[in-house]
């Protein structure tokens, strides 16, 4: 059972996700948690306290959605590509909500999540070196921007089209043997 601060980060969560950062509020995110008026505030001093949980938030639900995974360490270029893939249509489709906050926070404060994007992109390019993937660091980069991308439209543009995981895997594994 999650702390009351995590259910409070989690609530925030979705009131980015339905009503945009300028939803976010103390009173919303009391609302959303089912709490008494002022619990939120209780918790997270100011607004900037709130974001700073949330943006945390996003973090953490995005390494246990990869712990979830059970993703192993790939062997090949094919493998890497096929988890990349999945991840990326998990997060349009289940975890479209934590995706669409995330998007809120990087539009509105790219540097919060700057350093999370980064360990990503890092974490992806030391895989790459170690599949002996030439480039890996712009590699790396590509594929992140690809899978933003995809995942972007995926919530807007192509809302609702249905695309298979073989076709984006596809079009990771192009951008990792070039």
């Amino acid at each position: 059972m999650p702390d009351r601060r995590t259910e409070l980060a989690d609530a925030a969560l979705a009131v980015v996700a339905a009503k945009g950062l300028k939803g976010l509020t103390h009173r919303a995110v009391d609302a959303q948690a089912g709490v008494s008026l002022g619990t939120t505030s209780n918790y997270f001093r100011n607004r900037a306290a709130l974001m700073g949980a949330a943006v945390d938030r996003v973090e953490e639900r995005d390494r246990l959605l990869l712990e979830e995974g059970g993703m192993d360490i790939p062997t090949s270029v094919a493998a890497l590509a096929e988890q990349i893939a999945a991840a990326v249509l998990g997060l349009a489709k289940e975890n479209a909500q934590l995706t669409r906050a995330r998007f809120a926070f990087a539009l509105d404060q790219p540097e919060v999540v700057a350093a999370g994007h980064e360990r990503l992109v890092w974490s992806l390019a030391h895989l790459l070196e170690a599949l002996s993937i030439p480039e890996a660091r712009a590699r790396a980069e590509a594929v992140s921007d690809y899978s933003d991308g995809l995942a972007m439209h995926l919530l807007t543009a192509r809302k609702g089209q249905d695309i298979d995981t073989a076709t984006v895997a596809r079009n990771i594994r192009r951008l990792l043997e070039g």
